[in-house]
């Protein structure tokens, strides 16, 4: 099998179980890069129960979809929980926060602007 050539991290033609693919261990929050260039970046997450992410924005709309458990997502001072197979847009240049309400896993997929 050749190596992937956009995408890193994960095997390529396999079926696979992504949430799978990244865990968390006590008061830990584990990422696990797929692909990153200047247009998209993808990434995998996993919370224990009560950890996070402080606000921060992206310079890219960013959708997480959870894959496992619940997590609270407070966008631009709004709370939204989302739980296993829910999706959620943040807008760019939004304040954004993502906290553990119960250990969980997520993938995150930002998609920035094209270069000018």
């Amino acid at each position: 099998m050749e190596p992937l050539q956009y995408m890193k991290n994960i095997p390529g033609e396999q079926v696979l179980d992504l949430a799978g693919l990244v865990e968390a261990g006590p008061g830990q929050v584990v990422s696990r890069t797929l692909a990153q260039n200047p247009a998209v970046s993808v990434t995998l997450f996993a919370f224990d129960k009560g950890e996070e992410i402080s606000t921060h924005a992206s310079g890219g709309d960013a959708m997480v979809t959870v894959l496992e458990g619940v997590g609270k997502f407070t966008v631009n001072g709004t709370e939204h929980l989302a739980r296993q197979g829910q999706v959620l847009v943040m807008p760019a240049g939004k304040p954004h926060a993502v906290y553990a309400q119960e250990a969980f896993k997520m993938l995150l997929v930002v998609v920035f602007p094209p270069a000018p």
